[in-house]
């Protein structure tokens, strides 16, 4: 049981690097979308404020430190996006 706890908190102890260093590629993605006008035009305003909110929170989530939150928010500004 021990052994599977230990073995659990290194796993994961290795993955938080991971969440982090995917948050600035998925913010990147979404700013590079937003400069796109032919896909902002697509999105209605209300989409459009929604993204930017997602954008805004994951970068803060990010900095926080909640990596989790934080590709989860920028996973769904993604995909209204359609990117």
């Amino acid at each position: 049981m021990i052994k599977k706890l230990f073995a659990a908190l290194v796993l994961m102890t290795f993955m938080a690097p991971a969440w982090a260093h995917m948050c600035p590629t998925l913010m990147s993605d979404i700013d590079q979308a937003l400069e796109d006008d032919a896909k902002v035009s697509q999105l209605s305003e209300d989409e459009l404020a929604r993204v930017r909110e997602l954008r805004e929170q994951g970068e803060q989530y990010h900095n926080d430190g909640e990596h989790d939150q934080s590709v989860d928010a920028l996973n769904e500004a993604k995909e209204i996006l359609g990117v």
